[in-house]
């Protein structure tokens, strides 16, 4: 992958690269609703468009890698053996992306994002996150092969089979006991400074990753160690900020498994995570 900025308008060129990269982690089934506001005491809010897909971080990350790479993604996740499981596996496996599936009888997990006429977004999600773990039957062989692994939902045994990657990143959400656990070193810890489920300290983890980045939305945000950054100017208007912290941790993940430096990086990352909020829903639908 090749990233060309241009410094008069903050534009970049791509072109795509040869990577091997997998994700382990979560599925849930979004409803985007675009509503007049976001809900409040007492008051009722319109919707004005729906749409229905699978998202949530894994899904969004592993789409987005595959928007980076000629290579296929490969995506190990959890699924309940159910009317939503087998419409996020039909629709993520003709996105391209090669599924892994651990099928549970428990229920496929669901969820609303609202979307206000700013672009800011409001998430309710209904059931148990679902994840994949070392003990299910999946071929987990297939991390030989991988130039960069990342994971949002997994326990810390898979963490330990997927150091045999070049580059492996993860989320605070995945759990910061489950990370220590693994006792493994982490090229990238990406997560949110403004979401109260992924804020964390430094001195919560046991073995310090080579990078810690805490994004703080259109404020930029702070990388370890490196200091803050800036983030980039919407080129259009912003419509739907859902998968935009998602996407930019794919750009981590490219850019450090590709062996450039987290400045170079952090400029792939700010791009895809900018051109999230330009659209509706988790993904481009046009690119469906």
């Amino acid at each position: 992958m090749v990233v060309e900025k241009n410094t008069k308008n903050q534009d970049y060129k791509f072109r795509k690269g040869n990577l091997n990269l997998a994700v382990i982690g979560h599925v849930e089934w979004i409803n985007f609703l675009k509503v007049d506001q976001l809900p409040k005491q007492g008051v009722i809010s319109h919707s004005e468009k729906s749409i229905e897909y699978p998202a949530g971080g894994g899904s969004v990350i592993a789409k987005t890698l595959s928007e980076l790479t000629n290579n296929q993604v490969h995506f190990f996740t959890s699924l309940g053996n159910d009317y939503y499981g087998e419409q996020c596996f039909k629709i993520l496996s003709n996105m391209g992306i090669k599924l892994h599936v651990a099928w549970r009888n428990n229920p496929t997990r669901r969820g609303f994002s609202l979307i206000d006429s700013h672009g800011e977004r409001s998430i309710t999600v209904i059931g148990e996150r679902l994840a994949p773990t070392y003990k299910d039957n999946l071929d987990w062989k297939v991390f030989e092969r991988m130039d960069g692994i990342f994971i949002t939902a997994s326990d810390s045994e898979i963490f330990k089979k997927a150091r045999i990657a070049e580059s492996l990143c993860s989320t605070p959400r995945v759990g910061l006991n489950t990370i220590n656990k693994s006792n493994v070193l982490l090229d990238g810890l990406i997560g949110s400074n403004l979401d109260p489920g992924e804020v964390f300290s430094l001195s919560e983890i046991s073995i310090k990753p080579k990078f810690t980045i805490k994004t703080e939305g259109e404020n930029g945000g702070i990388v370890y160690p490196g200091g803050r950054y800036k983030a980039l100017i919407n080129k259009k208007t912003k419509i739907d900020s859902y998968g935009c912290g998602d996407s930019f941790a794919a750009g981590i993940l490219y850019g450090l498994s590709s062996k450039w430096s987290i400045e170079k990086s952090l400029n792939l990352a700010k791009v895809l995570g900018r051109d999230a909020s330009e659209f509706f829903g988790p993904y481009k639908i046009n690119e469906i």
